[in-house]
Order: structure tokens, then C-alpha cells, then sequence
């Protein structure tokens, strides 16, 4: 295992085995990450992808879980090409990515043609004026590092319109043009038979086939499961790499990636009738057991997973037993009825389970209101991480936190 600590908070002059474990134990809470079920996930979606190329969205610190170890990781799985939001994702990925292909999917950025180059990073150009703008550096500077260029077939987000990506068709006949990728995004793919994603689909394979001899790609995560056809030359998976469902309206192809623990603070007994909680939302309808867990929504761990009176919020696992939230959830903290937890087996000092145990990303997007996405990408930075797998040059074992 590989824990990711900062040693200026908790002293330098320790060896890295005494820093970690001191880390370990001074943490208030413990996310781990599984390198070893990202790469199942991506070699399941490969499969289910063949003979496309399966590629690796890494954006937003790879969905939470760190873009360095799994790139790593997806890398020494065999994967090849990489996405990311910004030029900042681009440089944390070609460190970890010495020789793949690398798109930035926010396009190409004014004045910023030389980071490019330097990091042989390709822009996924959406837009008109940057590719004018692309052309111009490429032809002063002489780089051929090549682009994609989106279109948009209905998500009437970024992308060439159909008409304008027929306007550069010519281009693409005339050879030596540099487009390495045409790619649009699909909308609805979560929705197996949403109508949006045969337009789409109708659209794109139009548009592709005129761009000849230039690879096509259409499907993220789910739109892999709405079959071959979707799948064209290359697939871009992100979410499912995560472990978030690709199939909600199914059990969920992919494993787990994520497990949260947070520590109990402090263990109170509260009696029937009392509040807890900021706004008193939540009354003891009897004498209460109650743990004060160190974690919050500064955590990620979301305001509307709270309980009131009259609305059951989310759940965490104590000691093998799933017990609901008491309260509203604070910056730092959260209320959590153990009453029927065996007295001795909850006790300060000990963690909780806020992510596994049976709990998913993508049932705490259902307490919060929200989705796996956001869940994963907001997990806050206060955990100490700990990477399970993966080929990283050193795997130490941490001591098992209290």
C-alpha cells in the first residue's frame, strides 16, 4: 500500500514508515483507494469495448481518487490514451505518463500553443476560432503534435456544429491536416433507451464517415453498454473506471474503488426529547446513544445527507451494523444514533464506514441529491489516502489506525 501523507505536518525528520504510520494515526479520517479495481474496471470496459481501443478519463484528480496512481496504474494495465479537463491536468498526467497520448478536452487556450508542445499534450478543439488559432501555431512553430476535433451532435455544450465540421471536410481530404481524433459526447447514455442517444448516434456516424482515415469516438462509460455501435474506433470511460454505475437501470458491471472511514470523537448519551444538531432538526424519540464522527460536508461528505424529524438521511456502518445519521451534517462533524451498536463495540478512537461495507458512491448520491460524480470529485483533502495495488516502487502496509 502506498499512503499519501504531507510530513510538514507532522514533522520531516521522521523516516517515511514513522511518518506514515504517524499520519495514520493522527488522521481523522481514511480514505483508500483500490489501484487493483480501477484496472479490472478498465479491462472489463476494454472487453466490453474490443476492438475499440479502450482510453482513460482522468480529469478532476482522477474523479477524487488521485491522477498520478491511476494513471500509473491504467498505464501498466496496457492503456495508451488519456483525458483530462486543463493544461494543469495535462502536466500532473505527463509526469505520471511519459509516452501516451494525452487530450485536453477544454480545447485550445489562447496563447498557450507552447505548453502544448512542451507537453505534447493535443487540444480537443470545439470551436471555430480555435482551430484558426491552433493552425497559426502550428505553422510558426512547426509542431505536429496533432488534435481532436469535437462535434456536437446534440449536447449543445462544446463542439463544431454538424455544418461547420462539414466546412473543414475538405481540409481532412486534402491530407497532412493533423486531426488525430474526431469525438463528440453523448447526452443521455445512462438511459438505455432514451432517443436522444440514436440521434446522436445518427449524427455522428454521418459526420465520422466524412473524415476519412481519422479514428472516431463517441462513447463515454455508459454509451460502452448501448452496444457496438456506439463504440467506434475508441471509447473514453471515466466513471465507470470509479466504480459509479454506467447502467443504473442495472446492478453495476463495475467493482468498488472507493472505502471512507472517519473516527469517532466522542461517544454521549442523549436523552428522549432532546435535539441535536444545528436548527434542533432532529428529536430523541427515546434514550440515545450517540457517536460524533470527524467528518463533514468541508469532507465531501454533503449537508442533505442529514436527518430531521421527519426525513431519514443517510447511513454509516458502525461496527458491522448500518446506523443512520441524527441531525444535520456540519462543517467538521456529524451525529450518529448507535443506540442499538453493542456498548463496547463503538468506542472513541474507533472508525466508522461512510464509503463500503455494502454503502456505494452511488447510494450517497441518492441521500444527497446529486451523483456519483460529484460525490467521488468532492471528497475532501483532510483524509489521509492509502493506495491498495497498482505498480507503484514501494508497497507498505499501514499500521491498522485505532
Amino acid at each position: 500500500m502506498n499512503i499519501v501523507s504531507d510530513p510538514k505536518t507532522i514533522g520531516a525528520v521522521l523516516s517515511p514508515e514513522a511518518n506514515q504510520a504517524a499520519r495514520l494515526a493522527s488522521a481523522t479520517g481514511v480514505l483508500t483507494v483500490d489501484l487493483d479495481a480501477i484496472v479490472a474496471n478498465w479491462r472489463k470496459l476494454e472487453k466490453t469495448a474490443v476492438p475499440a481501443e479502450c482510453a482513460a478519463v482522468i480529469k478532476a484528480d482522477a474523479y477524487g481518487c488521485g491522477a498520478d496512481p491511476v494513471a500509473r496504474a491504467l498505464a501498466a494495465a496496457g492503456c495508451k490514451t488519456f483525458f483530462v479537463a486543463t493544461l494543469d491536468e495535462a502536466r500532473i498526467a505527463r509526469g505520471a505518463l511519459p509516452s501516451a497520448a494525452i487530450y485536453v478536452l477544454d480545447g485550445f487556450l489562447q496563447n498557450c500553443g507552447d505548453i502544448y508542445a512542451k507537453l505534447d499534450a493535443k487540444p480537443v478543439i470545439g470551436d471555430l476560432n480555435e482551430l484558426a488559432e491552433w493552425d497559426v501555431f502550428c505553422r510558426r512553430s512547426g509542431w505536429q503534435g496533432g488534435a481532436a476535433v469535437h462535434i456536437d451532435t446534440g449536447m449543445n455544450r462544446l463542439g463544431l456544429t454538424i455544418s461547420e465540421a462539414q466546412g473543414i471536410v475538405p481540409r481532412i481530404n486534402a491530407g497532412d491536416h493533423g486531426i488525430t481524433l474526431v469525438m463528440s459526447h453523448l447526452a443521455c447514455a445512462e438511459a438505455l433507451h432514451n432517443p436522444l442517444s440514436a440521434r446522436q448516434l445518427a449524427n455522428f456516424r454521418e459526420i465520422a464517415s466524412l473524415f476519412s482515415g481519422v479514428p472516431a469516438s463517441l462513447s463515454n462509460s455508459s454509451g460502452i453498454f448501448l452496444g457496438p455501435q456506439f463504440q467506434f474506433d475508441l471509447v473514453r470511460p471515466g466513471a465507470g473506471l470509479y466504480g459509479i454505475n454506467p447502467t443504473p437501470e442495472a446492478d453495476n458491471p463495475m467493482q468498488s474503488v472507493v472505502d471512507v472511514k472517519a473516527r469517532i470523537l466522542h461517544i454521549r448519551n442523549v436523552e428522549k426529547g432532546e435535539t441535536v444538531g444545528y436548527g434542533a432538526t432532529w428529536t430523541a424519540r427515546r434514550a440515545t446513544r450517540l457517536a460524533i464522527i470527524s467528518a463533514g460536508y468541508a469532507d465531501g461528505y454533503f449537508r442533505a445527507g442529514g436527518s430531521s424529524d421527519g426525513t431519514r438521511g443517510a447511513e454509516v456502518v458502525v461496527s458491522g451494523r448500518r446506523c443512520p445519521i441524527a441531525g444535520r451534517i456540519s462543517m467538521d462533524l456529524m451525529g450518529v444514533d448507535i443506540t442499538d451498536v453493542e456498548k463496547n463495540a463503538a468506542r472513541r478512537g474507533h472508525m466508522v464506514t461512510l464509503i463500503g461495507e455494502g454503502i456505494t458512491v452511488d447510494e450517497l448520491a441518492h441521500h444527497f441529491g446529486t451523483i456519483g460524480y460529484e460525490v467521488l470529485t468532492s471528497l475532501g483533502r483532510r483524509y489521509a489516502r492509502i493506495y491498495k495495488g497498482g505498480a507503484g516502487p514501494t508497497e507498505l502496509t499501514p499500521a491498522t489506525p485505532a
